[in-house]
């Protein structure tokens, strides 16, 4: 009987009519496997990834194999975005088992779910005959079964231990850092690596602050050469904005179609502060249209942001996506087709599937003449018009709290670094203030939906769908994303009740995720026991929970006054110094934490009546230091620390500025406001 039907879990609900007897992970499961002796088969993916979508068709929706898998095991689903613990825990395994990981991630378990035999993606015949060649293990060779998932819980317990080397993350580790990634650098194509190659988001924010603190241009370059050739990659959606998850190739041409909250969210961090601290408009323009994205694609209203859109459309990867030049043609007429075909790359090879083509931006139009860009932007919105009768790609609706807190972040930066640069005089003032409008509302909405659903009886829970909780609690990353979003949304509204409700989850955070060594665990001291206790220290598509909880401590303490989570901050962080300068690629946010907290962080405080247009808070947003955290509004607001007993001097608005909770005097100048921030 497959029990996925109740599922809250888009990806399960996907696999809710294969013949095969699916549990959702939970303990009868694990009970069902001891009573009938046989091996657990856990199969871990997710809703827009693609390969789980082959292995489906090929192996869970054939009869054949599913009666095989029926006989032999007790079969469990797992979607690793609901359950980012589950698959962290077997992840581990896998990759220690057999050098790397991937989804779908398939393991073979023991009743008591220790690991035995793991690996990703297979196709049906060798499937098949792993499904006979473990089922006859386990009952002539159990011994060495059970020998060999003792070896793998040993090596993935040391993989995952606290207690390891500390030290302090200081100036010469980021230097390290950074001198390491620019020699990785790919010099021709932008990022870090070859085939396939993932948007470095923490690498390139770390690199931002990194040459703000130093002033070294090799850093800045790197983000601005590395920002410009995924713009203009098929990475980079040349129509609705949003990037894909990955490119297939070194050169950001064809993409990984499915595009994820996460990924989106840390790119538009980027492209903001690229804009902020340089004016370039070409980071002005996607930081709009991923905003934009993010607002018109993944929100849900009412709630938060949808998780993920598929990367297959229809079983099949790029079909809303790519182009022929005879479509073009059809939809623009002859003159606008071949204009659009030499713009995006569009020939009658292809560089896709079938003499397809993935836009990409084969011309530079940012800075063209204000004849070419509007003609530009007419053909764009003559190609999504068309485009949008297309079959669409599904999307996972789940509302997953830590990649919601990555976008309220990313949306209060955006929204600040937008009011910094408006200008009725530009071009697209409209667009920009329509966009500011519609993020402002979603990033609203996913902050009070996390507040009001996610927020259970003091614990933050992990995921919900359609306004319903999950039952999953949050995991430490959850807990660090969310308290850093609510962090922002304060200095963005001046709302105190966002920073109260930051400071409550930071404190269930460290009274249950604490390690002894001042890191944390990945997974409360009262959660699910696995078999053993996730504790990663390192940056992979997201933040860790470790570097995301350093962060939001930062934040707090800046704004709070309160030194107690600083300090917890810096002992956090001194667990993860060790590897920064030698594994930099892998440390991105902790190396960003590490800049604001090496820089002070600046606390700034604008007192003022006009907390949205005074020159004071424009000034101190355009210079803010790595890290600094700036809030304005009324002497003594309430619930805003930064803000109390601070006077008006003369009854001109004033800014205070301290640093590391040391103050200078306050100004009433830009001039002199912008010289403490120098």
């Amino acid at each position: 009987m497959n029990r996925l039907a109740d599922a809250t879990s888009p990806y399960l609900l996907q696999h809710a009519d294969n013949p095969v007897d699916w549990w959702p992970w939970c303990d009868e499961a694990f009970a069902e496997a001891k009573r009938r002796d046989v091996p657990v088969l856990i199969s871990v993916g997710y809703a827009a990834c693609h390969w789980c979508h082959v292995m489906a068709h090929e192996s869970f929706e054939n009869e054949g194999v599913a009666q095989l898998m029926n006989d032999d095991f007790v079969c469990v689903k797992v979607d690793r975005e609901e359950r980012p613990d589950v698959d962290a825990v077997y992840m581990t395994a896998t990759q220690a088992m057999t050098g790397q990981g991937g989804w779908p991630m398939t393991v073979f378990a023991t009743p008591d779910g220790t690991p035995f035999f793991c690996g990703t993606y297979f196709p049906r015949a060798n499937f098949i005959r792993l499904l006979g060649s473990v089922a006859t293990a386990w009952r002539d060779q159990r011994e060495a079964v059970l020998r060999q998932g003792a070896a793998v819980v040993e090596a993935i317990g040391g993989a995952q231990a606290v207690g390891g080397l500390t030290a302090p993350l200081t100036a010469e580790l980021l230097d390290a850092a950074a001198d390491q990634l620019a020699t990785e650098y790919d010099e021709t194509n932008g990022g870090f690596g070859g085939a396939p190659k993932f948007p470095p988001h923490m690498n390139l924010l770390f690199l931002l602050r990194h040459h703000q603190r130093t002033g070294s241009t090799r850093s800045l370059e790197i983000v601005r050469h590395t920002c410009e050739a995924m713009a203009r990659g098929g990475l980079h959606d040349q129509l609705a904005g949003g990037f894909a998850r990955y490119s297939v190739d070194g050169h950001w041409t064809v993409p990984h179609f499915e595009k994820m909250l996460y990924d989106n969210a840390l790119l538009l961090r980027v492209y903001t502060q690229l804009w902020r601290l340089t004016g370039d408009r070409l980071a002005r323009r996607v930081a709009r249209d991923t905003a934009r994205f993010l607002a018109d694609e993944l929100h849900r209203a009412g709630e938060g942001f949808a998780s993920a859109l598929d990367a297959d459309t229809e079983g099949v990867e790029g079909l809303t996506y790519v182009w022929t030049p005879a479509q073009l043609v059809e939809v623009l007429g002859e003159e606008d087709g071949r204009f659009a075909a030499d713009l995006f790359g569009v020939t009658g090879q292809g560089n896709f599937e079938g003499g397809t083509s993935v836009l990409r931006l084969a011309r530079d139009v940012d800075d063209a003449d204000p004849e070419v860009r509007a003609r530009w932007q007419e053909v764009v919105g003559r190609l999504l018009a068309a485009r949008d009768t297309r079959p669409q790609p599904a999307r996972d609706d789940k509302v997953v709290a830590a990649w919601n807190g990555l976008a309220i972040t990313a949306i209060a930066e955006f929204q600040q670094v937008a009011a910094l640069y408006a200008s009725p005089d530009d071009e697209d003032a409209n667009l920009m203030e329509g966009v500011t409008i519609v993020a402002d509302g979603a990033m609203r909405d996913a902050a009070e939906h996390l507040a009001a659903v996610h927020v259970v009886d003091g614990r933050l829970r992990r995921v919900s769908r359609d306004r319903v909780v999950g039952d999953p609690a949050g995991v430490l990353e959850d807990y660090g994303c969310v308290a850093e979003a609510f962090c922002a949304l304060h200095q963005l509204t001046g709302e105190g009740r966002w920073l109260t409700l930051a400071g409550q989850l930071l404190d269930v955070a460290l009274a249950r995720f604490a390690a002894p060594d001042g890191g944390f665990y990945d997974t409360a001291d009262d959660a699910e026991r696995l078999v053993t206790r996730p504790a990663d220290p390192t940056d992979n598509a997201t933040p860790a929970g470790r570097s995301a909880m350093v962060a939001a401590l930062v934040a707090y303490a800046a704004l709070t006054g309160q030194t107690r989570y600083r300090e917890a901050a810096e002992a956090a962080l001194s667990t993860v110094a060790p590897i920064v300068g030698r594994h930099a690629r892998f440390t991105g946010y902790a190396a960003t934490v590490g800049e604001a907290l090496l820089s002070g962080p600046y606390e700034i405080a604008v007192v003022t009546d006009d907390p949205v247009g005074d020159p004071l808070l424009a000034a101190a947003l355009r210079h803010a230091p790595p890290g600094a955290v700036v809030v304005a509004g009324r002497a003594d607001q309430p619930g805003v620390p930064l803000l109390a007993e601070r006077p008006a001097l003369g009854g001109r608005p004033t800014a205070y500025v301290c640093r590391g909770f040391v103050c200078d005097r306050p100004v009433t100048t830009v001039e002199d406001l912008v010289s403490r921030l120098g």
